[in-house]
């Protein structure tokens, strides 16, 4: 059940208990009878409440104009900097949010982060018109986060990309492994390579995910490869994740100095350097590309020449799972994990070994298992 409307209805079984035992010149007896009677009655017909939830259920709230009403669910979501449609981690989280909205008949709504002095601001806009839920989206927003749940614990907060090192019951992090999609992504790629050099065009490494899925994929190209030469090219934190021409400038570099497979990860900025490579002659025969947090395939059409796959973290799945948990009552705290993985080949499948494409599958089952060890937490040292 719909957690504000399982409170509407203790409260409304409270002030029931509450009006049988209030006259105090009743027959004792009496009044213990009236109240098997009433539980016997509550027990065979469905409490009002649940029937207000079946029929809210059926119609989509349209607006967020009475949130705090216990009919109505409303889920707000705040983006980084990037924009809610950068085919990469913030649509990803919009997706999840909308379909949670969905299945449950609520109203979702998102904000766009322009400048990183707004995050407080624009959460604050969604818990001052009694949001259920809102999620975050960003390492970056972590610590505007944890202070509004704090502010607000009576609304759920749903923290993407944000590990919790201290569990704040009202806030979960939805955080992922993905120095283990980087190192799959990195093993492919140090397999596929014939030039023995392949590279990185990455946002912030000030940001964990993002170094996490750098640093392990250079650790698994040289797990299958020992002769692979690996570049990696951060990003400076300004504006990291909406920088399309400086990942266009960054992969056109490492394509002129020999690399033919490159890992474009961060947002609008890795999208830059994924179009770059698909323009290359070669794209799809020579050079390859690999995408990064969803199937770049679908979002990012124009790199399907060279997409060899994409490093992928279920950013859809993960938040739409977290938004349903807040919905049932049921939200954790503390820090969620979300599976990670590689998406298809499509398009450059033919132009992978199957030799290569069964090393692939062992490695995914090894870091899927624990039997393949990426270094971790660790990898944040280097």
């Amino acid at each position: 059940m719909h957690r504000k409307l399982l409170v509407a209805g203790f409260a409304a079984a409270a002030l029931v208990l509450a009006g049988c035992s209030s006259d105090s010149g009743g027959d004792a007896a009496t009044e213990t009878a009236a109240e098997e009677t009433v539980a016997e009655e509550a027990a065979e017909e469905p409490m009002e409440e649940e029937v207000v939830e079946e029929e809210a259920a059926a119609a989509v709230t349209t607006d967020d104009s009475n949130c705090a009403a216990p009919e109505n669910y409303c889920i707000g979501l705040v983006t980084d900097t990037g924009k809610v449609d950068d085919k990469s981690f913030n649509q990803a989280a919009w997706d999840g949010t909308q379909l949670a909205a969905e299945k449950v008949g609520g109203f979702a709504k998102f904000i766009e982060t322009t400048d990183p002095k707004d995050y407080a601001n624009n959460i604050g806009q969604f818990a001052a018109a009694n949001y259920d839920t809102i999620v975050t989206v960003g390492f970056l927003m972590a610590e505007a986060t944890i202070a509004a749940a704090a502010e607000y614990p009576e609304i759920d907060f749903v923290g993407v990309d944000q590990f919790q090192g201290e569990t704040i019951p009202n806030l979960t992090g939805l955080v992922f492994n993905e120095d283990r999609a980087g190192y799959a992504a990195g093993y492919l790629a140090g397999l596929m390579t014939q030039t023995n050099k392949v590279g990185a065009v990455l946002g912030t490494d000030t940001v964990p995910p993002v170094k996490l899925f750098g640093e392990g994929y250079k650790v698994g190209a040289e797990a299958a490869n020992p002769d692979v030469e690996v570049t990696l090219v951060y990003h400076e934190p300004n504006n990291a994740f909406n920088d399309p021409e400086w990942g266009a400038a960054e992969s056109r570099k490492q394509l002129d100095q020999g690399a033919d497979v490159i890992f474009a990860a961060g947002g609008n900025t890795g999208n830059g350097g994924l179009i770059e490579i698909a323009k290359d002659p070669g794209a799809g025969t020579s050079v390859f590309c690999i995408g990064v947090d969803i199937d770049q395939y679908f979002t990012v059409p124009q790199a399907a020449p060279c997409l060899l796959t994409s490093a992928e973290k279920k950013l859809v799945e993960g938040t739409e799972e977290l938004v349903l948990l807040s919905y049932d009552g049921a939200f954790p705290g503390g820090n969620f994990f979300g599976p990670t993985g590689l998406a298809p080949y499509h398009d450059t499948e033919a132009a992978v070994p199957a030799d290569v494409q069964a090393q692939v599958a062992e490695v995914l089952a090894g870091l899927q298992d624990g039997s393949i060890d990426t270094g971790g937490l660790a990898l944040l040292e280097n």
